[in-house]
């Protein structure tokens, strides 16, 4: 029984050791996409810019990380998650540098949305080889290791932007708080390549031996054997069949789990998470607080949104993924609906900056808990192995572009309409976003990826098997 444990242990251990290296992905794209928060009061001040230069230097990323995430999932399907990893970790560090000695507009631009490529494309590879890697009754808390990673480059962006925005005020700032990201590039890259691949892309490659000896590092013998033979089943299942591709939409279950995972994307990112992630800097500004007092303020978004993801690792274990998104809709709705009422109703009040704070804090301490982990776990669960990095890729796709319209249209809707218009604006479309999840999301908490599977092919095609679980077909399977 002892060595049984040891064994175990061991397993789990370089099982934790894989996820932690490939979630140094998950580290880029927060601290990417945050650092723009606290570079860009002192990057417009260098580059002159307008309420629509800023727009476009913070979306193009965006941009950049819903094309990303298009090739970024064939290309994963192709050469293999780890070796997508790998490219992705150069990318990221050729174009962080790009960024930090841009001279002007133009080239920030274009290595923004360079770095936007590698963000995308991490944001599809990261949670897929993870969903992959893990077992079955851990894969909730595993993949969401990698939002919890997420969210703490996002505060290490938050802290380095507060802490060299008040010593080194300046011209130039802004490019040493771009800079520190090519570290972790660095780091992401040289353990990557310690890390094996994923056993399931091996068994799809014909690659068998190579992946039971992966699985024998990271299960016991039993469940090596156990679980092999499952991936050998499904892909044996799939193998007449050609690489997924957009002919697949004609596919009807297929179809409707494509369109599942687009409205997921959409729905998450339609809370208008990004526009306080990105631009909270500048909503504090607006509320009353000074430029460093907003930076040092926006510390506390960073750190309530690491505290909740923590929280939400926690539930996924306890709670399942239905009522921990709903839950996180309607308080991130609630927030936004309050925020956009206090803004107009107090605006000229000296509490406002620390009602603005609170309220932000608030909504993240839902987005982060609640909906942020069951998006990428959901995403990385609901697509067959064949469809996995082709549905993964369109689904990120979506979420990227809503991101882009966001981060673009945010500071003109701000100069034009107002801080309170616009928080209105996003909690109407929250009232949408809970009816869609209500009625559509399924609930995947506890089955392996090869069960999710079988259970979407026999409820969409119709057959008659559509006991799928502990609850009706219609709550497990919408």
């Amino acid at each position: 029984m002892d060595m049984n444990k040891s064994v175990n242990q061991n397993h789990m251990s370089f099982l934790s050791t894989i996820v932690l290296v490939s979630t140094f992905g998950g580290l880029l794209f927060g601290y990417d996409t945050g650092v723009i928060n606290g570079a860009l009061p002192y990057m417009s001040d260098d580059f002159k810019l307008t309420s629509y230069t800023e727009g476009l230097i913070t979306s193009i990323l965006l941009l950049g990380a819903a094309i990303g995430a298009i090739f970024g999932g064939r290309l994963s399907d192709g050469i293999g998650r780890r070796k997508n990893i790998l490219f992705l970790s150069i990318l990221f560090f050729v174009s962080t540098i790009g960024c930090t000695f841009s001279p002007n507009v133009i080239g920030m631009v274009i290595f923004r949305f360079l770095l936007g490529m590698a963000v995308g494309g991490a944001s599809v590879a990261v949670p897929t080889f993870i969903a992959e890697m893990s077992p079955s009754d851990r894969r909730g808390r595993m993949v969401t290791r990698n939002e919890l990673m997420i969210v703490g480059g996002q505060l290490l962006a938050f802290v380095f932007n507060a802490i060299l925005g008040n010593m080194m005020e300046g011209v130039g700032v802004w490019r040493y708080m771009l800079a520190i990201a090519a570290v972790p590039a660095i780091f992401l890259f040289f353990g990557m390549v310690k890390v094996p691949e994923s056993p399931r892309w091996l068994v799809k490659k014909g690659r068998n031996e190579e992946a039971l000896s992966v699985l024998r590092k990271i299960r016991t013998e039993e469940q090596a054997q156990a679980e092999l033979k499952e991936i050998e089943t499904a892909v044996a299942a799939e193998s007449g069949l050609d690489e997924a591709s957009f002919k697949d939409i004609a596919v009807p279950w297929m179809r409707r789990i494509i369109f599942l995972g687009i409205a997921i994307s959409f729905v998450t990112q339609a809370t208008g998470v990004n526009s306080i992630m990105y631009y909270g800097t500048e909503i504090l500004r607006q509320a009353g607080f000074g430029t460093s007092a907003a930076l040092i303020g926006n510390i506390a978004n960073g750190v309530i949104s690491v505290l909740a993801t923590i929280v939400g690792i926690w539930l996924l274990g306890k709670v399942g993924r239905r009522p921990m998104m709903l839950t996180g809709l309607t308080g991130t709705t609630l927030t936004l609906l309050l925020i956009g009422i206090l803004s107009f109703t107090v605006k000229s009040s000296e509490i406002l900056p620390y009602v603005m704070l609170i309220l932000t804090v608030t909504f993240l301490a839902f987005m982060q808990g609640a909906i942020g982990p069951v998006l990428w776990v959901s995403l990385s669960e609901i697509f067959p192995l064949r469809l996995r990095g082709f549905g993964m890729g369109i689904s990120v796709f979506f979420l990227w572009m809503t991101n882009f319209v966001i981060g673009l249209l945010f500071p003109i809707m701000l100069e034009k309409i107002g801080l309170s218009s616009t928080f209105l604006m996003f909690a109407g479309i929250g009232c949408i976003s809970i009816f869609l999840m209500a009625k559509f999301l399924p609930e995947t908490k506890g089955r392996t990826l090869e069960e999710i599977e079988v259970s979407f092919r026999t409820y969409y095609d119709g057959t008659t098997n559509k006991n799928i679980g502990s609850n009706s077909a219609e709550t497990q399977i919408k």
